[in-house]
């Protein structure tokens, strides 16, 4: 028989620190700004979130992440007359990320693919909402409006149109966190003493 355990995140590591406002001006970060973070890779779907750029005027960018397609992304912000809103922050240490997620507005995931990822539980663990492709571990994560908002397809017009959601109906920042404490790495461990137990008493 087979028993899912959920993947974690550290509760007391990711989490709201300081004043909000603080951290924006020391990141240099102003307006309604999003974050994606991840490997420079088609799989990522940061180009996706590069063109729904072009249809939010008043939205600004922070890229997080490296790799194969950091120029032709580059390019591509360029082509669509959005460089001017994008900071590219390059490879981030976890102690950074803590600080982008506090400062940002919402983390926009466009992967293709996931398993249940960790940068999703990690934004809101941090209070920080999210929008996300509907596909693998995603519709796991984002079950309540207090995480944000699930994307109905993976394109441009789709991140914009869950954008415009969630900012309708931006919600507080500390449900937010509340919603990501069923996600605790103590949940998935006293899951997998469980099963040990079952197996010992022989009802496994």
């Amino acid at each position: 028989r087979i028993t899912t355990l959920r993947n974690g995140v550290d509760l007391d590591f990711f989490r709201p620190i300081g004043k909000r406002e603080d951290i924006r001006k020391r990141l240099n970060i102003r307006g309604f700004t999003v974050l994606s973070v991840g490997h420079l890779i088609e799989r990522k779907g940061h180009d996706h979130v590069i063109r729904a750029l072009a249809d939010l005027p008043n939205v600004n960018l922070v890229i997080a992440g490296d790799g194969e397609l950091r120029q032709s992304l580059r390019d591509l912000a360029e082509s669509v007359g959005v460089s001017d809103r994008i900071h590219w922050a390059g490879l981030l240490s976890h102690e950074q990320l803590v600080e982008y997620y506090n400062a940002v507005d919402a983390l926009v995931l466009a992967s293709s693919r996931e398993g249940m990822p960790n940068v999703l539980l990690e934004s809101l663990a941090c209070g920080n909402p999210v929008v996300a492709t509907p596909y693998w571990g995603n519709p796991e994560v984002v079950t309540d409006p207090a995480a944000g908002q699930l994307t109905e397809d993976r394109s441009a017009k789709a991140i914009v149109a869950a954008l415009g959601r969630l900012r309708d109906d931006y919600p507080d920042r500390g449900a937010t966190r509340r919603h990501a404490e069923q996600f605790s790495w103590d949940a998935t461990t006293q899951g997998q003493l469980g099963i040990f137990r079952d197996i010992v008493r022989g009802t496994r």
